[in-house]
C-alpha cells in the first residue's frame, strides 16, 4: 500500500515542484511516525510496561498505560502547537535551497500535517501496549489505514483542489484517526481502556521521561541522516529531494519486513529477560534476531543493486514521472542498497540497548553517525550530486553499527562474534551465488525493446524468483540455520492457511 501511494504521487506530481514540496514536508510527520509508530518512542515505554506487568500484574500495567497515554497526549499537543509557530523556521532549515514559492507550499503542507504528531504518538503507545500483551498482527496492519486514506484522498479529492497536493495532507490526518480507532478497539479486548481515570502520576513515568528523549534520539539515526540528505539535496537541482525519497522507499520493504518486524517482535522478549536479569537469554535472542535480519537483508541489497532500474520503472515511471527521473532515482537506490544491511542491523542492536534501559549509548553513536553523514554529504554532493547524499547515509549507518556493536559486546560481557561472522559470511556467499542467476534471468527477460508494464512485472517476478531459489538452495546446502528456519516458518505459514 505504501508503494501504491508513492506510485500515485509519482504519477500525479512526478519529481518536480509539487512533489519536492510535499515530500520535503512529509519528512517531518513521516519521521515522527517512524520514531514513535515503529518502535523508537515505545523503546522507552515497552520495557517499563513489560516490567510493570511482570512484577505487578495486569492491574499495575493498566495503571501505567493510562497514565502514560494522558501525559504523552498532553506533551505532544504542546509540541504540535510549538511546531505550528516555529514552522517557518523549520521549513527554511530543512529546505534551504527551495525557491520562495516552493517554500510557501512546503510551509502550508507542514502546518496541515503537524496535528498528526498527537494522533500518531498516542497510536504508537497503543501499539506498544498491544505488543506487550502478545498482539502483533493487527497493530502492525494499522498503519496500512494511513496509506489507504492518502490514496483515497489523492484519487477522490485532488482533482477538485486548486493545489491538488493538499489532498495528501488531508489523507494523512484521516488515516491517523482511523489508526487510533482500530487500536483502541483492540485495547478494549485486552482490558486496557485508555478512557478510564489514570493515576495522577505513576512512579514509572519519571523513569520513562528520563529515558524517552535519549531513546528517540538514539533510535533515530537512520531517519535523521535521511533528513540531512533531504536538506542538502534541496541545494541541488529540482527533483533531487524526490529522487532520494523514491529511492529510500525501495529500501523500506526489506527494512520493514526484516528489521522493524524483528525489532518490534523481540523488544518485549528482551525487556522481560532484562527485567528478570537473564542476560544469557537476552544475548541468545539478540544474536538470533541479528543473524536472521542479516540473512534477509544481504540478498535484498544485492537484488536492489541488480534490479533497481526495472523496479523503479515498474513502480514509478508513468504520468509525470519520466524515464530520466527513473535513471536519476536508480543512482540513489544503488547507494542506499550498499548500506541496507547496516540500516537493518542497527535496529536490532538499538532494541537490545533499549531493553536494557540504556539510551545513552545509542545517542552517542547516533550523534557520531549524524556528524559523519553531514561531513560526507557535503564532500560527496559535488561529484555525485543526490547520489552522494545516499552514499553518505549508508557510510554513516556502517559507522553507527560498528560503534553500537562494540558497546553492546562490553555491556553483555561478550557476544558470539564467531557465530555472527560465520552467519554473515554464509549470507554473503549465498548472495554471491544468487547474483549471476538474477543477472542472467534479468538480461533474458528485462531488456527487450519497448517493454511494457506487464513485461517488466513478469521479468522482475522471474528474476526475483530465480534469485530467491538459488539463495535458499545455497543456504540449505551450506547448512545455514537461518535459511532452514525461514523455510520451516514458511511451511508452517502455508499449513496454517
Amino acid at each position: 500500500l505504501g508503494f501504491a501511494r508513492d506510485a500515485l504521487i509519482a504519477w500525479y506530481f512526478g519529481a518536480g515542484f509539487s512533489a519536492d514540496a510535499f515530500l520535503a514536508a512529509f519528512r517531518i510527520p513521516n519521521l515522527f511516525r517512524r520514531l514513535v509508530g515503529e518502535g523508537t518512542l515505545n523503546s522507552a515505554f515497552v520495557p517499563l510496561l513489560a516490567e510493570a506487568r511482570w512484577k505487578g500484574g495486569d492491574g499495575e500495567a493498566g495503571e501505567l498505560f493510562r497514565s502514560a497515554v494522558s501525559r504523552i497526549a498532553l506533551l505532544l499537543s504542546a509540541v504540535c502547537a510549538a511546531g505550528m509557530l516555529a514552522a517557518p523556521w523549520i521549513v527554511r532549515l530543512l529546505t534551504p535551497g527551495f525557491s520562495a514559492a516552493k517554500l510557501d507550499l512546503t510551509l502550508t503542507l507542514v502546518r496541515l500535517m503537524l496535528p498528526y504528531l498527537v494522533v500518531g504518538g498516542v497510536a504508537a503507545l497503543f501499539m506498544g501496549a498491544l505488543n506487550v500483551y502478545g498482539r502483533f498482527a493487527a497493530p502492525a496492519l494499522a498503519p496500512a489505514l494511513l496509506n489507504v486514506a492518502m490514496i483515497g484522498s489523492l484519487a477522490g479529492m485532488a482533482p477538485f483542489l486548486e493545489r491538488p497536493v493538499i489532498a495528501l495532507a488531508v489523507g494523512l490526518l484521516i488515516g491517523g484517526a482511523a489508526q487510533l480507532v482500530l487500536q483502541a478497539v483492540l485495547l478494549g479486548r485486552c482490558e486496557l481502556r485508555p478512557r478510564r481515570p489514570a493515576r495522577r502520576g505513576h512512579p514509572a513515568l519519571a523513569r520513562m521521561a528520563r529515558f524517552m528523549l535519549p531513546a528517540v534520539l538514539g533510535g533515530a539515526a537512520y531517519h535523521l541522516n535521511v533528513l540531512v540528505g533531504t536538506m542538502l539535496a534541496s541545494l541541488l537541482a529540482e527533483g533531487s529531494v524526490s529522487y532520494l525519497y523514491y529511492a529510500d522507499r525501495l529500501g523500506e520493504v526489506p527494512l520493514g519486513v526484516a528489521a522493524m518486524a524483528a525489532a518490534t517482535a523481540i523488544l518485549p522478549s528482551l525487556a522481560r529477560d532484562a527485567a528478570a536479569g537473564n542476560l544469557g537469554a537476552l544475548r541468545a535472542t539478540f544474536e538470533h534476531a541479528f543473524r536472521l535480519v542479516s540473512c534477509v537483508t544481504v540478498p535484498a541489497a544485492v537484488g536492489l543493486i541488480l534490479l533497481g532500474e526495472p523496479i523503479v520503472l515498474l513502480l514509478f515511471a508513468r504520468g509525470e514521472f519520466s524515464t530520466a527521473d527513473a535513471r536519476l532515482t536508480v543512482q540513489a537506490v544503488s547507494y542506499y542498497a550498499l548500506g541496507l544491511w547496516a540500516f537493518a542491523a542497527v535496529r536490532i542492536v538499538v532494541a537490545a540497548f533499549f531493553a536494557l534501559q540504556d539510551s545513552t549509548t545509542p545517542v552517542r553513536a547516533a550523534l557520531a553517525a549524524l556528524a559523519a553523514n553531514l561531513l560526507l554529504g557535503v564532500m560527496l554532493m559535488g561529484p555525485l550530486a543526490h547520489g552522494g547524499m545516499a552514499l553518505a547515509t549508508s557510510l554513516a549507518a556502517a559507522l553507527n553499527l560498528a560503534l553500537l556493536l562494540a558497546a553492546l559486546r562490553r555491556k553483555l560481557g561478550g557476544l558470539d562474534g564467531r557465530g555472527i561472522a560465520l552467519s554473515l559470511a554464509r549470507s554473503l556467499l549465498c548472495a554471491g551465488l544468487m547474483a549471476p542467476a538474477v543477472w542472467g534471468v534479468a538480461r533474458a527477460t528485462l531488456h527487450g525493446p519497448g517493454q511494457g508494464t506487464a513485461g517488466l512485472a513478469l521479468g522482475l517476478a522471474a528474476s526475483i524468483t530465480a534469485g530467491a531459489a538459488v539463495y535458499l538452495a545455497a543456504g540449505l546446502a551450506l547448512g545455514s540455520p537461518e535459511v532452514s528456519g525461514l523455510q520451516a516458518a514458511l511451511r508452517g505459514s502455508v499449513r496454517g492457511r
